[in-house]
């Protein structure tokens, strides 16, 4: 059932239920009354007859108040009987004339109906006048009162209803359109906005309508965004991830290179340059081609050290640790100062990514610490558990400028997008009292 039917019923029926009680009041306070009326004209009347009544048999007898009653005839409210001293009937007065033929319904004049009321008066003959309470033209009277406030209080019902159908019907006329806004936004119009509705709580309804809509707008807009977003993101990683590889097989071909076809290209010139050097009688000729052996030296030591830093070739065939242990070794080598040492516990399987991002986390840490920090000791720990590994490299050297963040800082930015392709966080911070500590954990979910 709708709502505007359920108002309208709920309105009528109070009315209806107002009226009723109305008229039950109307038809007790007809009833007592009626009740009132009769008893009052039946001692009336039988105050006022009953002198008549003995004249008239003192000086006639029973015939002469015969006639009496036949010359008064009909007394309201009351019927007029006369009886021998047999109990014969001689009178019974005529029928009331007001409202002649016409009768309340029987149940209506049984809820009136008052108790019988009758005087009865013996005469010197032992004749009866009986004067009897008559109520149903009172009856009558109240049933044509009822009928009528019936009457009214159905026009009232009938009018207060259409009045309450059309009100109830305006002030719900929003509804509809509220509901429809809402299929439209179920079917993904959510750009549809209510127009101004009628009414207080109508307009306030609408209003909340519209801000629920434009923050689902907003909301839908929000996440489809973020969807794009995520999607760039990941698209941003996959590439950043085949670059990378790419810059791997780069690295590993051009160390390749240079530890063949480079490194016996200098071995065989400082060979010739050695060879000249003890067989040419010249002496300037002979210092010459020492410098060029000297330096082609220099330039073979030079490209070793740079080799491990393309592509540390001991990770192939030694592993992380071993690795580790060598770039330390060569480290500490070719620059005594700082003091390096490390620590390690690792698992022997870690994954190639993750030995890769372990291994170029120290080498990035040396290099910051050996070229910049000016540090006097630099501690390197890598531990693996069997959820994560743990990598610090960490100095004691003057540590990070105020502008370290500045764009442009590609290795650390690089290194950070390694590590976080694989799950992991890097963390770069001054240590106390002095130095750097970088840190980077690394799940192992992520080795392949």
């Amino acid at each position: 059932m709708k709502l505007r039917t359920r108002l309208y019923l709920v309105l009528t029926g109070v009315t209806t239920a107002f009226v009723a009680v109305l008229i039950a009041d109307e038809v007790r306070d007809a009833r007592s009354s009626v009740r009132e009326e009769i008893e009052a004209a039946n001692r009336v009347a039988a105050h006022v007859l009953q002198s008549l009544i003995l004249t008239y048999a003192s000086t006639g007898g029973t015939p002469a108040v015969q006639k009496m009653l036949e010359q008064l005839g009909h007394v309201r409210a009351n019927d007029l009987i006369l009886r021998d001293a047999s109990g014969k009937l001689l009178y019974y007065s005529p029928p009331p004339v007001y409202k002649v033929g016409r009768e309340a319904p029987a149940w209506f004049v049984h809820l009136l109906a008052p108790r019988p009321a009758q005087q009865v008066f013996t005469l010197g003959d032992g004749a009866q006048v009986v004067i009897a309470a008559q109520p149903s033209r009172a009856i009558l009277d109240a049933w044509d009162d009822l009928t009528r406030l019936l009457a009214i209080a159905a026009a009232m019902i009938a009018a207060l209803g259409a009045l309450a159908f059309w009100l109830v019907d305006r002030a719900l006329a929003p509804f509809p359109v509220i509901a429809a806004g809402l299929e439209r936004l179920q079917r993904g119009e959510l750009g549809y906005r209510l127009p101004p509705l009628p009414g207080f709580e109508a307009h306030a309804m609408g209003a909340a309508f519209n801000r629920m809509a434009q923050a689902m707008e907003d909301k839908v807009r929000a996440e489809r965004d973020a969807r794009e977003a995520r999607a760039r993101l990941e698209e941003g990683r996959e590439l950043a991830l085949l670059v990378e590889q790419s810059v791997e097989e780069e690295r590993h071909l051009i160390a390749h290179e240079l530890h063949d076809e480079f490194g016996q290209s200098v071995t065989a010139i400082r060979s010739l340059a050695m060879a000249i050097a003890t067989q040419s009688a010249e002496p300037g000729m002979s210092e010459t081609a020492r410098l060029i052996s000297d330096e082609a030296a220099r330039l073979y030591d030079a490209m070793h050290g740079l080799i491990p830093r393309l592509a540390p070739p001991s990770l192939d065939s030694l592993g992380l640790a071993e690795s580790l242990e060598t770039l330390v070794r060569d480290w500490q080598a070719r620059h005594p100062s700082p003091r390096l040492a490390l620590q390690h516990q690792l698992l022997p399987d870690l994954g190639t990514s993750v030995t890769l991002a372990a291994y170029r986390v120290v080498q990035e840490g040396l290099v910051n610490a050996v070229r910049h920090a000016r540090a006097q000791q630099v501690a390197i720990e890598v531990t693996a558990t069997e959820g994560r590994l743990m990598v610090s490299v960490s100095d004691d050297g003057v540590g990070l400028p105020q502008n370290w963040s500045r764009p442009g800082h590609f290795g650390l930015r690089g290194l950070s997008e390694r590590v976080e392709r694989l799950g992991g966080s890097l963390q770069v911070c001054n240590r106390a009292p002095r130095g750097v500590c970088l840190r980077a954990e690394i799940p192992l979910a992520a080795r392949t």
